[in-house]
């Protein structure tokens, strides 16, 4: 049964992530390469914490990625989040892929797919005009 939230990346967008969805009580799975990276999580993090090269398909299995109904692309390349996403999608078949862009053109590569794609500068850009009324 897929019931789970993977996140691929624990650097501070990740992090945040994972902290927010613990505390709401979803089934949370943190991967990271990094073992270090897991200490942005918050003390009441109650999910699991997985040290794997996630690039890796056999160490995606390890940590799970069949028990997922979403997926959370945050590291911090775009290239290694474009190749997870189409993985995460199209040999797991996982139902909700989210995935982290810096260059708002990889969105480009997405577009076609179920993949959803997000912006950390737009998302910036969108709070800061609206802080501001709106000013041009």
């Amino acid at each position: 049964m897929r019931n789970k939230t993977l996140i691929i990346g624990c650097g501070r967008l990740g992090a945040s992530i994972a902290n927010y969805s613990s505390a709401q009580g979803n089934d949370v799975i943190v991967v990271d390469a990094d073992e270090s990276s897991f200490s942005k999580l918050d003390e009441t993090f109650s999910g699991y914490t997985v040290v794997a090269d996630a690039t890796d398909v056999d160490e995606l299995k390890d940590a799970f990625i069949d028990s997922v109904k979403e997926v959370i692309i945050s590291t911090e390349d775009d290239n290694t989040n474009l190749f997870l996403a189409h993985v995460c999608a199209e040999i797991f078949e996982i139902p909700y892929v989210y995935v982290r862009f810096d260059d708002p053109d990889k969105g480009y590569l997405v577009s076609s797919s179920s993949i959803k794609a997000i912006y950390p500068f737009q998302l910036s850009m969108a709070a800061l005009n609206k802080m501001r009324g709106g000013a041009k």
